[in-house]
């Protein structure tokens, strides 16, 4: 290389974000995931058998999915080709797979295949692709931030194994950014920056686990400032910190994940978790009918009797949002998560209806007993119908004895939780009158409901 050729690739590398000069020359400098790259495990396995196959790597951004492909194509000694899904289309794809034939023939030299976004690939890309990677031609590695079950081919996945990326730890993004500081060559070693530890560990925790997220706050910090030695303070961090924009679609995985969040820790009774998963939707932008209409299936669903109140708050909370909007209704939505969280939890409605549909369903069909049928027509009589019917006011319990089913099965089963508690002893009482036995215990009267 001429002196020329090494000024031109200098300048090329100065002009480099400090992320894409930082990025790990060997799989031991590669950062994070070692749930599937650390020793032992499956990915490190496959390149010691030298069995890598087709990958796709599915995760957020900053993680390293292109990285990783990179340092695979230098483990498995192959040549590197990558492809965006939103600028490429069949023709490059096409050209790229013969390019891999010829020179797996000619040389016996492997090719892998990076596409970037590879769920932007429609059928007819992804169905190109499958020849090849069936038969080795190329080591396609996938990259995807959408859950490949839903956005790619069943074949392709088939075909593949996939590797999800997890955000790196506080710890990961403070080992990425130290080393940073410390690289003269790559980094910004030469720079003379003293980093305070909160400081630090603001980086690391704000950027979400996204290194490069957290390697450029720290670049534009040390660059935008021209002081030498520089002290990075925490102060420094936070002014260079950009605000994240929240990855979020409404039809994707970060909907149906978050809503599933903001459920669960409702149902798991933690208050805190579910106001943040609620802050989440709403800062994502969310619709706020989806939101109220889940909380109202929700009161329904998993507190039920154990808090009647639950459902008409829900209700109330639905009414107050169509009729406040935003911003303000999210006080409303947020009294609502409260309420429910706290509130005792039964899903004994829930499992009874489930039942009751699945007998229905499974052909345990039960006639209508003669003396439960309508008796308001001209004939009903003549059929019997309606026929021996007590009235269950005229009742001294308010219960007449009489059958209502006709099978033996209880559905209903309350738990000893809030009101159903009530609920469960009131049961008791009134199924033995039913069955014209003895209340249990006398003072397991049948009372209305306060």
């Amino acid at each position: 290389m001429s002196l020329f050729d090494e000024s031109e690739a200098e300048n090329r590398r100065g002009a480099l974000p400090l992320a894409a000069r930082m990025r790990p020359r060997s799989l031991d400098e590669f950062v994070g995931q070692q749930h599937f790259l650390g020793p032992g495990k499956l990915l490190r396995r496959l390149l010691a058998a030298d069995r890598l196959g087709s990958v796709i790597f599915y995760g957020p951004p900053g993680t390293g999915k292109t990285t990783l492909a990179h340092l695979l194509a230098k483990a498995t000694r192959s040549v590197f080709q990558q492809l965006s899904a939103v600028a490429s289309g069949v023709k490059e794809l096409r050209e790229i797979l013969e390019a891999a034939r010829d020179r797996l023939s000619a040389a016996g030299t492997k090719t892998l295949l990076f596409v970037d976004e590879i769920h932007r690939f429609n059928k007819a890309q992804q169905d190109v692709l499958l020849p090849d990677v069936e038969e080795g031609v190329v080591v396609l590695v996938g990259a995807t931030t959408q859950n490949p079950f839903f956005a790619l081919n069943s074949a392709l996945i088939s075909r593949s194994r996939i590797f999800q990326f997890e955000p790196l730890s506080t710890d990961d993004i403070q080992r990425v950014l130290r080393s940073a500081l410390a690289d003269a060559e790559r980094g910004l070693g030469h720079e003379k920056v003293a980093i305070d530890d909160d400081a630090l560990d603001y980086l690391a925790k704000v950027s979400d686990g996204d290194a490069r997220r957290a390697l450029g706050a720290l670049e534009v910090g040390v660059l935008s400032s021209p002081e030498r030695p520089l002290r990075f303070t925490r102060a420094l961090a936070a002014e260079s910190v950009q605000r994240k924009a929240i990855e979020y679609d409404r039809q994707g995985d970060a909907h149906y994940d978050s809503a599933s969040a903001l459920i669960k820790s409702i149902r798991g009774s933690d208050a805190d978790a579910a106001i943040y998963w609620l802050a989440r939707m709403l800062e994502a932008g969310e619709e706020v009918r989806f939101l109220a209409r889940r909380l109202v299936i929700l009161a329904s669903e998993d507190v039920g009797n154990a808090d009647p109140q639950a459902l008409p708050l829900a209700v109330a909370a639905m009414q107050a949002c169509e009729f406040v909007g935003l911003p303000e209704c999210q006080l409303t939505l947020a009294q609502a998560v409260a309420y429910l969280a706290c509130a005792p939890k039964s899903n004994a409605a829930t499992v009874a209806i489930g039942e009751a549909r699945h007998d229905v369903r499974e052909g345990r069909l039960v006639p209508v007993p003669r003396h439960l049928r309508d008796r308001h027509y001209t004939g009903a009589k003549r059929l019997g119908h309606g026929e021996g019917y007590q009235y269950a006011h005229n009742a001294e319990s308010g219960v007449a004895a009489q059958v209502y089913l006709g099978i033996d099965r209880e559905y209903y089963r309350p738990v000893d939780r809030g009101f159903e508690q009530e609920l469960a002893q009131r049961l008791i009482t009134i199924r033995a009158l039913l069955r014209g036995e003895p209340a249990a215990n006398e003072s397991n009267e049948v009372k209305p409901a306060e």
